[in-house]
């Protein structure tokens, strides 16, 4: 695996600045504020668009990636990667807490409607690394429970082809609580690196 880039921070723009944030050698650290969160209406009826977000422009075809660790606690206690047009049209994917458990999660919102996608990961898993690509209409979701193992695929989802500005970054959330705290081991934004998802 080629490593995300190490220190792309000062290139990036905050949506909804986190509690507190700083850089320590190649990594970002972040404490989330309080009861942030991101979701659209579905099932629970609520709309919140608080979440923190460290973002940069992007048009076309990419792909993102992360490396992150986080201390999760908290039910819904979330860090990852984000895609967001605005707040009726983005996608959020990474590790979220529920059940006890660490899930590997997605959640994909358009047109001010969000679905959410989860699945267990390993009790162990505190780390990981994650990937996106947005391939014409597609959005392809894959993570890596190692530095050197296989891509594993969570999630081909739908964005609409016709939005073309997006803004592309790291993201969590601590929707029950302030203080979450988690560990960016890098972010890269780059052309597709591949658009074979076999």
């Amino acid at each position: 695996m080629t490593p995300p880039d190490s220190a792309p921070w000062n290139a990036m723009t905050w949506l909804n600045p986190p509690a507190s944030a700083h850089v320590e050698g190649n990594d970002l650290l972040i404490e989330t504020g309080l009861e942030g969160d991101f979701w659209q209406t579905t099932y629970y009826g609520f709309r919140h668009d608080d979440g923190h977000v460290l973002h940069q422009s992007r048009h076309g075809d990419f792909t993102a990636e992360t490396r992150f660790t986080g201390a999760y606690e908290e039910l819904y206690d979330q860090a990852g990667l984000m895609i967001r047009h605005d707040a009726d049209h983005w996608m959020k994917c990474g590790i979220e807490f529920t059940d006890g458990l660490c899930h590997f999660s997605t959640v994909v919102t358009t047109r001010g409607r969000s679905d959410w996608s989860a699945f267990a990961l390993p009790p162990s898993t505190k780390t990981i690394s994650v990937r996106a690509s947005r391939l014409g209409d597609a959005l392809f979701v894959q993570y890596q429970l190692d530095g050197d193992g296989p891509w594993q695929m969570a999630r081909l989802a739908y964005f609409p082809p016709d939005i073309e500005q997006l803004s592309v970054g790291i993201t969590a959330c601590s929707p029950k609580r302030a203080g979450f705290k988690v560990r960016f081991h890098g972010f890269s934004l780059t052309d597709p690196v591949s658009k074979d998802i076999h």
